[in-house]
């Protein structure tokens, strides 16, 4: 009977987490949404009530209107005498003062990071992973400013530079009256040139911290940190500038709003190729090769963790708009929630149904799937489109954890599956769903798999030689010990004895 019963209750509740939620999606609603998901290609008209919309209302030229012409010209006139004023210097403040409320939520987004990755490790090991992440954005914005800032908008593709490559150098503008009209007002863009670099040092730095989540509980710190400094200094301002800084992808029409690719994909497949290396935890393989659970100390932690990447994600996308736009940056916060609830509930149905019960850490990873699936294409897919993104980012991650535990490759916070695998589909999700039909699916797929490439055999050949010269893993006693202790000499809780956990 328990046999015939589970099958029924797990069907019931793919009806209640998938089917009830797209009650009303669909093809009438994504057409109804499609003006919305526009972006900077064609916005829809702002809500504001219409003046005098009585029917039979008299244009100048004496000619009746219908009632719905003349609601149109009425809302649609106060957005569009908005828009024409953007050159003017409220509309710069206030710009230039929202990309910098965004690079602080970004900012935030590293506090999640670790709290994160520290509550899905073993608690022996939680004070290595907080060094790391600390170590990321302290070396990470210096070498941004030292190097990657310049390298990665490095000017106009065929005067300035060849569209491939092109070495940075200090970020800094000299300090003439000249150069601060050029730089540090309208004329230089809808911020300044300070903010732009700080809004972009801070997504230099996620690619690294990605990765320290997958190599966590067994990579030697020294040979991480060594890593870390060459992928953001070097690796990602190179790839960034093929797309951001007007590069050869640019060229081809490849599109990437706020980085599935250019930041989350990167920093996945960089991870992918660092944990393939490194190997698996001990203990994570039976001797007969079966994946087994190594759960992490603290799930609050974890919670806490992914609602602050969630909070700094509007941030992250809202932000990639580059001015206080209100048609726009509504939208991509409209479109940037959908997707990541869409996620969450796509996650926890496919979770629930495979195993049979509700995993919170599915759950949070299909929270940041969505997230990371929707990131391409915030400003260009619309609100219920978004939706359908989400909805099949937080399954596709779900089934690439479990392909990536049975292929042996060991990552303790599921980061390649929900950077990685979910930051493709998103720059996929694009082609798909896109309302500007310039964003075509081969052009999608291709940009991507460039990006994702280049990640990929980068950090194979340079961990791969850190690995050869000095180590990249901690011994077996090491390991065992904790991190903490080993590299560190010091305990995240002193108060409790980490040996209870070996």
């Amino acid at each position: 009977m328990k046999t015939m019963i589970n099958p029924i209750k797990r069907s019931l509740l793919l009806w209640l987490f998938l089917i009830v939620p797209l009650a009303g999606f669909s093809p009438g609603l994504i057409a109804q949404d499609a003006a919305g998901g526009e972006g900077g290609e064609a916005k829809s008209e702002a809500p504001v009530p219409a003046e005098g919309g009585e029917d039979g209302a008299k244009t100048e030229a004496g000619n009746e209107t219908t009632a719905e012409e003349t609601k149109t010209e009425d809302t649609q006139a106060p957005y569009n005498e908005f828009m024409e004023g953007k050159g003017d210097v409220d509309f710069f403040v206030t710009s230039n003062l929202w990309l910098l409320l965004a690079a602080a939520l970004v900012f935030i987004m590293h506090l999640g990071f670790s709290t994160l990755e520290s509550g899905l490790t073993r608690s022996k090991n939680t004070v290595n992973v907080l060094f790391k992440n600390v170590f990321i954005v302290c070396a990470g914005i210096i070498l941004y400013a030292a190097v990657g800032f310049n390298m990665m908008y490095p000017g106009e593709m065929g005067t300035d530079w060849n569209g491939y490559f092109q070495w940075g150098s200090w970020f800094g503008i000299e300090d003439t009256a000249a150069a601060i009209k050029a730089n540090m007002t309208a004329e230089y863009a809808d911020y300044t040139w300070w903010t732009d670099f700080i809004f972009q040092a801070m997504f230099a730095i996620t690619g690294a911290t990605i990765v320290s989540g997958a190599v966590a509980e067994r990579v030697k710190l020294s040979s991480f940190m060594i890593f870390a400094i060459l992928l953001v200094g070097i690796a990602y301002p190179i790839s960034g500038a093929w797309k951001w800084g007007g590069g050869f992808l640019d060229a081809k029409g490849y599109y990437d709003f706020a980085g599935s690719s250019i930041v989350h994909a990167f920093g996945g497949f960089a991870a992918l190729a660092c944990v393939i290396l490194l190997g698996a935890r001990k203990g994570k393989y039976d001797k007969d090769g079966k994946a087994k659970a190594i759960p992490g100390h603290s799930m609050p932690l974890a919670t806490i963790g992914v609602f602050l990447l969630f909070l700094g994600w509007f941030g992250f996308n809202g932000g990639s708009v580059l001015n206080a736009d209100p048609q726009l940056v509504s939208i991509v916060f409209v479109t940037t929630t959908l997707a990541a609830c869409a996620g969450g509930l796509g996650a926890i149905a496919t979770s629930w149904f495979s195993s049979g019960k509700p995993d919170l850490s599915m759950a949070l990873n299909g929270i940041l799937a969505g997230l990371v699936g929707i990131t391409a294409g915030a400003d260009v897919i619309s609100p219920g489109y978004s939706i359908l993104v989400g909805l099949l980012a937080g399954i596709i991650v779900v089934i690439s954890v479990m392909c990536l535990d049975k292929a042996g490759i060991d990552d303790p916070v599921g980061a390649i599956s929900v950077h990685g695998t979910c930051g493709l589909w998103g720059c996929w999700a694009v082609g798909l769903f896109s309302s500007n039909p310039a964003h075509s699916l081969g052009t999608q797929i291709y940009g991507s798999l460039i990006i994702a490439g280049w990640a990929f055999f980068f950090s194979l050949i340079v961990f791969g030689a850190i690995k050869a010269f000095i180590g990249v893993r901690v011994t077996e006693e090491e390991e065992e010990t904790g991190l903490d202790i080993t590299e560190h000499g010091q305990e995240a809780y002193p108060e409790f004895s980490a040996s209870r956990e070996r």
